[in-house]
């Protein structure tokens, strides 16, 4: 199965956040581990679009799962903070049949070409 879009969230998407972070380096590292910790909070979480299916993978040790048919995508919903637009990150919110999204996934890059395959896809 050819994949179409594969990526994890990425660090940039709280620049201010990151930014107290680096400052907190010198307060007895505190500041590394909390890059540590969001770091890995990142690499666990993986959206995958591929021809047919849209994969949303979290977890480090333990892993959730979901799998949407793209033919069930009814709405696709892109949210972008003016910081976000900035940086080209946001959150993508895939709808099926009900009014809670299946998969919320924040943080991706460039969320508006998920979008673009979703849609181009139907």
């Amino acid at each position: 199965m050819k994949e179409l879009y594969s990526a994890h969230p990425v660090m940039k998407d709280n620049p201010f956040g990151f930014l107290l972070a680096v400052l907190l380096i010198a307060a007895f590292g505190l500041g590394l581990i909390i890059l540590l910790i969001w770091h890995l909070n990142n690499k666990s979480s993986k959206l995958v679009i591929t021809e047919s299916d849209v994969l949303f993978e979290q977890g480090l040790l333990s892993k959730e799962r979901s799998e949407l048919s793209l033919r069930s995508i009814r709405t696709v919903k892109v949210k972008q903070s003016f910081l976000n637009r900035i940086f080209g990150t946001g959150t993508v919110e895939l709808y099926t049949a009900g009014d809670n999204p299946e998969i919320v996934a924040k943080g991706l890059p460039d969320p508006n070409t998920v979008r673009d395959i979703i849609k181009a896809n139907d």
